[in-house]
């Protein structure tokens, strides 16, 4: 933020005014919707696939439970939610983004998960939901995206159950320093490359990779999940720290 003049946050390596990020965030998101799931397959060799259902894996879900998948875009997590809560439990999928929203939305009828799927378009700083109304809640690769973080930390933990858990999946800091300066070269040179050779957009790319720069690292991010109430928290590197699973509880 600036010390003169309207508070201004980080859209990549830019500084924008803090109201803007979020129609900017959209816009990226609505230019990549329709190509999301193939980039994210090339994007990762297919890892992304691994490190979600390591993270569904710990969400401890049981037939009947409630979970709410956050910036949940094109559904991955949701539907491994919806298969964990089974026909009697329920699963929310939420996103800023219609055009993502509506591809979660057709992908989960696709597999014929309907019954149990209800699908929110919701901000994950002020979400429309009671107190106290999910067992879990996952964000997977949304956070770096929200401009209040703190914010929204404190609102999923709003949302939990006493004893509920929320799980935040993200890029975060390699920790292995060779493996940082190869990710870097990667994400700087490669990334754009694909967007614009595959997505037909470089620059939605390429801000993508500056947003996980800018994210707060492993120690930072667990700090501000304890700041915002959360309990026993904890993170799991996943490929040398290129991303992190980060755990905590409303106690």
């Amino acid at each position: 933020m600036t010390d003169n003049g309207p508070p201004t946050t980080d859209f990549g390596f830019q500084e924008v005014p803090w109201k803007e990020k979020a129609r900017r965030v959209r816009a990226v998101f609505d230019s990549v919707a329709d190509r999301y799931d193939l980039m994210n397959d090339l994007m990762s060799g297919g890892a992304h696939r691994l490190w979600k259902r390591f993270a569904l894996a710990l969400t401890g879900l049981s037939e009947g439970a409630r979970a709410l998948d956050i910036a949940g875009g094109t559904g991955d997590l949701a539907a491994g939610l919806a298969r964990q809560v089974g026909r009697s439990g329920l699963v929310v999928l939420s996103d800023i983004n219609a055009n993502m929203l509506q591809h979660g939305r057709d992908r989960l009828t696709d597999q014929a998960l309907v019954s149990n799927v209800e699908y929110v378009r919701a901000n994950a700083e002020r979400l429309p939901f009671a107190d106290a109304s999910f067992d879990c809640v996952t964000i997977g690769f949304g956070l770096r995206n929200v401009t209040d973080k703190a914010a929204a930390l404190a609102d999923m933990r709003r949302v939990l159950k006493s004893g509920g858990q929320l799980l935040v999946l993200e890029f975060s800091t390699p920790v292995v320093p060779a493996l940082r300066r190869v990710y870097d070269l990667y994400s700087f040179n490669v990334l754009p490359w694909l967007g614009r050779t595959v997505a037909g957009d470089a620059e939605s790319y390429r801000y993508l990779a500056e947003s996980i720069r800018r994210h707060p690292d492993q120690e930072t991010l667990l700090g501000m999940m304890q700041a915002a109430g959360l309990g026993h928290c904890r993170y799991h590197n996943l490929t040398g720290g290129i991303v992190a699973l980060h755990r905590g509880y409303r106690c």
